[in-house]
């Protein structure tokens, strides 16, 4: 991820006597109506602040559910295993020592651990360390080794994480979505047409737009960020073909392009056949600078660091940015809204 400059403005100025009150939020972490502030004798709930600053708290939220879902997932392990065992009459530990430790016993070959050698920062003979790297290689071997188990246990097993998770208020966008209407799952991407990371992920999302055709919808909003001098006139511009019902035509070509600079923004419009004087007018006047700041500022209240940051129905996705990560999620996402009402017949209106 491409982090966001950061600047640090310190203002000095009038200091309200703020009391807060631990008791309320702790009671109710999630939207209690107790209160936890006082300001010159008005008092502050926890819900009115939610209404007022609805995304303040999400960061934070985001954190404690992916700390326990972690959490969970582990536990969920443990409890795998311990199945596991009962069911071949063994305990954990034998369990692995016959699936895992067995798996890699034998050494590694003295041209692999050659091999390790070189790449290693050391200037210790190899005769000295050679020891220490057979250990390292082994502790590597067996934590691949459990984790390629642990997943083949977990192929059979349901598993369920039922604790919500938390949802960003993500606002509504004026470019159009890409996909269904009445998508079970939206995909939402704040992105940069700069970043190279965005560009290395653009394959994933078409092939998730692809898989999930008719069930997926993707929303691509702008964060451009400011060492990126072309950015946010390449976001403008997107805005300028939108006006003329092109958006997403206009959007593919910078993608596939990667050229941000004015001719070539003006270039691309000539290129699909759009109206060059408007469009023209469109970019050289700012008339959509306004919006694409919006999108941004909108990023920075949800307290986002950089780009490319995907929310799958408003939930925040932490860790790695790849194809199993993000299809995961939207499968999870896919499955809860089957079990709401309505499911079917959203299904039959959408094959229409």
């Amino acid at each position: 991820m491409e982090p966001r400059n950061r600047h640090l403005w310190i203002a000095f100025g009038a200091i309200l006597p703020i009391t807060f009150f631990a008791a309320g939020a702790a009671d109710s972490p999630s939207g209690g109506t107790g209160v936890v502030a006082e300001v010159n004798g008005a008092r502050i709930t926890l819900a009115e602040l939610e209404q007022k600053r609805p995304a303040a708290l999400y960061q934070a939220r985001s954190n404690y559910y992916e700390t326990i879902r972690r959490a969970l997932e582990e536990y969920a392990d443990d409890i795998l295993l311990e199945q596991q065992a009962r069911k071949e009459n063994l305990t954990v530990p034998q369990l692995l020592d016959r699936h895992v430790n067995q798996a890699v016993a034998k050494d590694p070959s003295e041209e692999t651990l050659r091999v390790f050698y070189e790449s290693a920062d050391t200037t210790e003979p190899y005769e000295t360390v050679r020891v220490q790297i057979i250990d390292a290689l082994r502790q590597r071997r067996v934590a691949k080794a459990k984790t390629a188990y642990i997943q083949s246990v977990r192929k059979g097993a349901v598993i369920a994480i039922v604790m919500p998770a938390p949802r960003a208020p993500i606002a509504a966008t004026v470019a159009p979505p890409r996909g269904p209407a009445n998508a079970r799952v939206t995909l939402t991407e704040f992105a940069d047409y700069e970043c190279p990371y965005c560009q290395q992920i653009q394959p994933t999302i078409e092939r998730l737009e692809t898989e999930f055709k008719g069930k997926l919808a993707f929303v691509y909003k702008d964060f451009p960020l400011p060492s990126h001098p072309n950015s946010a006139k390449a976001a403008e511009a997107t805005r300028c073909a939108e006006a003329q019902g092109k958006y997403w035509e206009y959007h593919d070509l910078l993608e596939s392009s990667k050229r941000l600079d004015m001719p070539s923004l003006k270039a691309h419009a000539r290129q699909l056949g759009l109206d060059a004087p408007a469009f023209d007018r469109c970019l050289d006047g700012g008339q959509k600078a306004e919006a694409v700041k919006a999108q941004a500022a909108e990023a920075q209240a949800l307290g986002l660091q950089g780009t490319p940051t995907f929310f799958v129905n408003g939930r925040y996705i932490t860790g790695s940015l790849s194809y199993d990560r993000l299809r995961g999620i939207i499968l999870e996402e896919l499955a809860a809204a089957e079990k709401q009402p309505g499911a079917a017949s959203q299904d039959a209106a959408a094959r229409r």
